[in-house]
């Protein structure tokens, strides 16, 4: 698995437990991807992605980071079909991407999305009842989503009774009733508190180990990223490709206290040995 034409396979950051991703057919597939958005007001095009290559296998958690401007929610919105590649192709379960988000992918945005005028349990199923599906389906899987994020307590609280960690929950159950294959987190815990990020952190580890889903996320967090995946892919700056694609070798049953590893400073470190000239790079190019 490869990133930019230069781009060898990196050893793993550290030895014991193992990627997802290190064996099986791709669960999703990206190759030679480009995203070029017209200039305007006379300005020449600009080359905001590519082109990169990526293979997920089903199951993994792969996170990315990178400077800022640098294509890491381009490529999400790419990925979601939200957004048309230039050039190269997306495929997800051996399935073209383009135009829309693909039955079976469930999305997550750093900002709160959710209703206000809504209580949490019909916030969560708000998908589900667009979609017409039965009401007493719709009763069970909202059921099950809050029990697995929570909030069983809070299905008749509105969302400015809750906390900010709480809210994004309440986003998160409205993604995991739609039982999505893959996932794709845009920064969902941007706006926390760090030792919330941390308890945030390990609510999706068990979330993503209970469902089995593949996860992309997308942070500018190092510790985030070093906590919470099985690889790390890296991004230049501006157009984004990968420089290093870094293996955890964390156990799946991990959770927050891996911060206290050893190892977990050395990925840490690894990561911030790319982003520094990158992010010079990216500084520079800004007008």
């Amino acid at each position: 698995m490869t990133g930019g034409a230069a781009l060898s396979r990196p050893e793993p950051a550290r030895t014991g437990g193992s990627a997802a991703g290190a064996a099986g057919a791709a669960h999703v597939r990206v190759r030679g991807l480009t995203r070029v958005y017209p200039g305007a007001g006379g300005r020449p095009p600009l080359k905001a992605l590519g082109p990169l290559d990526l293979d997920l296998a089903p199951g993994e958690f792969f996170s990315v980071v990178g400077p800022s401007g640098c294509g890491k929610s381009t490529l999400l919105d790419v990925l979601a079909g939200l957004s048309a590649a230039s050039a190269g192709s997306v495929s997800f379960e051996g399935r073209a991407v383009t135009g829309q988000v693909p039955d079976g992918v469930g999305v997550v945005f750093q900002e709160d999305s959710s209703f206000p005028w809504l209580s949490v349990f019909d916030n969560a199923a708000f998908g589900l009842r667009r979609l017409k599906t039965p009401e007493a389906e719709v009763r069970a899987r909202v059921a099950e989503a809050l029990g697995l994020i929570g909030l069983s307590g809070f299905a008749d609280a509105f969302p400015a009774q809750l906390s900010g960690g709480m809210r994004q929950r309440v986003c998160i159950a409205r993604t995991l009733v739609m039982r999505p294959r893959l996932i794709l987190l845009d920064e969902p815990f941007g706006a926390l508190d760090q030792q919330t990020k941390l308890l945030m952190g390990d609510e999706l580890l068990r979330l993503w180990r209970e469902t089995g889903a593949t996860i992309l996320l997308i942070t500018h967090s190092l510790d985030e990223a070093a906590l919470l995946s099985d690889r790390i892919g890296v991004m230049s700056a501006r157009p984004g490709r990968f420089i290093d694609l870094i293996e955890t070798g964390w156990d799946r049953e991990r959770d927050s206290r891996i911060a206290a590893d050893p190892g977990f400073g050395a990925i840490t470190a690894r990561i911030w040995s790319q982003l520094r000239e990158e992010s010079l790079k990216a500084m520079r190019a800004a007008p």
